[in-house]
């Protein structure tokens, strides 16, 4: 029944991503067959091709760190460790999200940084800190880069100058512990790189967001993510022991033990914190045995409000497992189009002769020894029974985990199509997801409509709680040629709008960024934003961390910070 584990099966690489796009290039396999066909019966046919333009015509701004700063640096980490090549910042010119791509691809890095800082240890990082006390130089905290919020794009906020912090350097496992099943990290372990050497001791940290292969401990840490499997193994903020951060007021430490009631837990103000307190430079992380066997299958639901009450009652029952994911109709309805053929007619008709016209994809995956996954399969499969899902068999659940990192790529491919690709997630109470899921959907299909670019929208639960549960959203549409920034921004605002006006998160664990800096008075009201502006204004009092991301800061040159007015209709 079960396979032999393969989480660690992507292979640790050094290399840096693509600058206009996601990861590997050679990755990249081209839209599956039939995809453009079904996309242009949906959203309407295609634009011309859009490549990115050369690197060598990318536009960035002058080098504005002066010579007494650049030496102070020097210093600190070394020539060779103070990059300021046209590739470095480019590179470095922000994260993955739409807008940083959209940009990037049009030839756009004016605001990329004066240089990149590549400290090698804790010291370094502190005295890196200092230097940019001193020279008034804001600090951008670089791990993977793969923020798709818009954390790690460079805001000067009326600075002399701005570095990236890349700490690409900083990658060893220095501890394990595995009696405590505890490890200790350095910040700029990839996640592969962590996986293959916990795996010299028998051990996982079993976290796999859709990043996984270039996101880095860090930054896991510092956005407070997700993984696919955390219905079992936790959530990174369930997993954080200790912590260890260089300040510009210092060397913070928090954690001690496994458990304090000694005031407020610190460990929690750090984890989320998105770099605007200081730099993380160690994490003791909570780990568990490496799995042996990992066992993925896939259901159909007779629909989305039905499949959400299955993971209700299967949670609700202690059952479960690892890895619950269910897909919409028409996210369910599009990974069948990317099949096509006789076997998605046939699956179909299986489907109807069960009484399921609109079937919505339930993949559940089981992690552990032989014993512990057939054990909690057999639980989970006595739970499902009488809720009316329709099992398909392993190899549907095996194919969507050998594909697991792929969305990212794929969302290159539409980009060079003409074709917005953008996602969103949040969470709320079972008992509001219903609600909030239509809401949402209809905010994007509504505006984008009313822009002449009708758009395909997909949802999906992918993480599940006692209380609740998350929703993610996909939403496909033709870009506005001239407009695609608008474009987006009319629909982020649409959706975050609903999103909050439903008293959901604005982020279940994409974190806040830029992009949704301005729905924070929602998430923790005015008087919560006091309380984190005085945290850091103890931490960083000039204000050089990560300027302008998850606080909406009102005395940030230019006035107030205000919610983005979406541009209306072209025309």
């Amino acid at each position: 029944m079960a396979q032999p584990a393969r989480s660690t099966a992507v292979e640790p690489t050094d290399a840096p991503m693509v600058w206009h796009g996601w990861g590997d290039p050679t990755q990249r396999h081209g839209l599956p067959a039939g995809a453009r066909s079904f996309l242009e019966a949906r959203i309407g046919p295609l634009g011309t091709p859009r490549t990115p333009v050369p690197l060598e015509e990318v536009r960035v701004g002058p080098c504005a760190l002066d010579t007494a700063a650049r030496a102070a640096l020097i210093e600190v980490v070394g020539t060779a460790n103070l990059l300021d090549d046209h590739r470095s910042r480019v590179e470095h010119a922000g994260g993955k999200s739409y807008p940083d791509l959209v940009r990037r691809r049009r030839g756009e890095a004016v605001t990329a940084p004066d240089a990149i800082v590549r400290p090698a240890d804790h010291g370094q990082v502190q005295r890196t800190l200092e230097v940019c006390v001193e020279h008034r130089i804001a600090v951008v905290p670089f791990g993977g880069g793969t923020s798709v919020v818009g954390g790690v794009e460079p805001e000067r906020a009326g600075f002399e100058a701005l570095i990236a912090l890349d700490v690409g350097r900083m990658r060893r496992l220095t501890s394990v512990e595995p009696g405590d099943r505890t490890a200790t990290f350095e910040p700029g372990l990839r996640g592969p790189q962590a996986e293959a050497l916990l795996a010299e001791h028998g051990l996982t940290l079993g976290h796999f967001p859709q990043s996984y292969e270039y996101a880095t401990i860090g930054g896991y840490v510092a956005t407070r993510s997700a993984g696919q499997a955390s219905t079992g193994y936790g959530r990174i903020d369930d997993l954080v022991l200790g912590l260890r951060c260089a300040t510009p007021r210092g060397e913070l430490r928090v954690g001690r033990g496994v458990a304090t009631a000694a005031g407020p837990d610190l460990r929690a103000l750090l984890t989320g914190s998105e770099g605007t307190l200081g730099i993380l430079t160690e994490l003791t992380l909570q780990v568990h045995p490496a799995p042996e066997v990992e066992h993925h299958e896939a259901f159909v639901a007779p629909s989305f409000a039905s499949g959400a009450a299955t993971l209700r009652a299967l949670v609700h029952a202690g059952a479960a497992p690892h890895v619950a994911r269910l897909s919409d109709e028409d996210e369910t309805g599009t990974a069948l189009a990317q099949i096509g053929g006789a076997r998605a007619r046939a699956l179909r008709a299986y489907l109807r002769a069960r009484g399921i016209r609109r079937p919505c994809l339930l993949v559940l995956g089981w992690e552990g020894t032989p014993a512990q996954v057939a054990g909690e399969h057999a639980a989970t499969v006595t739970a499902l029974r009488g809720r009316r899902v329709v099992g398909l068999g392993t190899s549907a659940g095996a194919s969507w985990a050998a594909g697991r990192f792929r969305g990212p790529y794929l969302r290159d491919e539409l980009l060079d199509h003409g074709v917005m690709v953008e996602t969103l997630e949040t969470a709320t109470t079972w008992s509001r997801l219903g609600a909030l899921y239509t809401a949402v959907r209809a905010a994007l299909t509504d505006t984008l409509r009313r822009r002449g670019t009708p758009p395909l929208v997909l949802c999906h639960i992918s993480h599940v709680y006692p209380a609740g549960a998350s929703l993610y959203f996909t939403w496909i549409a033709r870009q506005e040629d001239g407009a695609e920034l608008e474009q987006w921004r009319a629909a982020k605002h649409a959706a975050s709008q609903a999103i909050v006006d439903h008293q959901a998160t604005i982020t279940h664990h994409h974190a806040v960024g830029i992009d949704h800096r301005d729905w924070m008075p929602d998430e923790v009201g005015e008087l919560g934003l006091e309380a984190l502006r005085g945290v850091k204004d103890r931490l960083d009092p000039t204000g050089i961390m990560n300027p302008g991301k998850l606080l909406p800061t009102p005395d940030a040159p230019g006035g107030p910070a205000t919610r983005s007015t979406p541009a209306g209709p072209p025309g």
